[in-house]
């Protein structure tokens, strides 16, 4: 029997997300083969000590487990290699927080504020201070990155603008980046997800509708942060 569309294009976005990977992790295809490997070295000899039809049994397990194990160091290393590419570019917080829809988050890619530095061009952003908003049960939760004066500035500045059009809501103030006090860019979706609900899903639509009245940011996103890539890798990597 043929492949079917939905197979051949789920394999077709594993092999996209491999090659996105390894651009940017060259040893990502020798750390597959070990994982690969040794799960099914491990797994074949306990067949080979318990005997008789368990050794077939095990080469049965040993080879799906061998390509999840593979699958499964892809994954980790894809997110270490995106993040590291992230690192220092302005504009990676928004990178990081894609995906984050599928979690039942309000996370657009551009900034609701920026302040950027006298005198650099308009599409330039490095050294800007920005503020990125995600919206879900827990609430509405305010990034910032940049400098810190102006970040904390730009962070106050939006708590009150959400406050107006939201009023009751919980606001959370996080500053990204690897400083005491700052939240990692690759930890941000994780701990999003931890957060306690609070809201029902139809008041974060509500929500939702008020925020958008207050408009944003909308500068273009500076080289280096590809968010199309961002989101390919992710979904690649889920295999869906």
């Amino acid at each position: 029997m043929s492949e079917t569309p939905k197979k051949r294009g789920r394999f077709r976005q594993i092999r996209d997300a491999y090659a996105a990977i390894k651009s940017l992790d060259p040893a990502v295809g020798r750390w597959m083969l070990i994982a690969a490997l040794v799960t099914f070295v491990v797994i074949l000899g306990i067949g080979v000590w318990a005997g008789g039809f368990w050794i077939l049994y095990a080469v049965v397990i040993g080879l799906p487990a061998a390509a999840l194990a593979a699958t499964i160091v892809m994954n980790r290393r894809g997110n270490a290699a995106m993040y590291g590419a992230l690192d220092g570019k302005a504009g990676r917080t928004g990178a990081a927080l894609q995906g984050m829809g599928r979690r039942g988050w309000y996370a657009p890619l551009e900034p609701v504020a920026v302040d950027a530095p006298r005198g650099v061009k308009v599409n330039d952003l490095t050294g800007a201070a920005m503020v990125f908003r995600a919206l879900g049960r827990p609430g509405i939760v305010l990034i910032a990155e940049g400098p810190a004066a102006r970040a904390q500035k730009l962070l106050k500045a939006e708590e009150k603008k959400v406050a107006r059009v939201a009023p009751g809501v919980p606001v959370h103030l996080w500053v990204s980046g690897d400083e005491e006090g700052q939240v990692p860019i690759k930890k941000l979706g994780g701990k999003l997800t931890r957060m306690r609900p609070v809201l029902t899903k139809a008041e974060v639509a509500v929500v939702n509708k008020r925020l958008k009245s207050l408009g944003g940011m909308r500068p273009p996103i500076p080289a280096g942060v590809d968010p199309q890539r961002v989101r390919m890798d992710r979904k690649g990597l889920r295999g869906k």
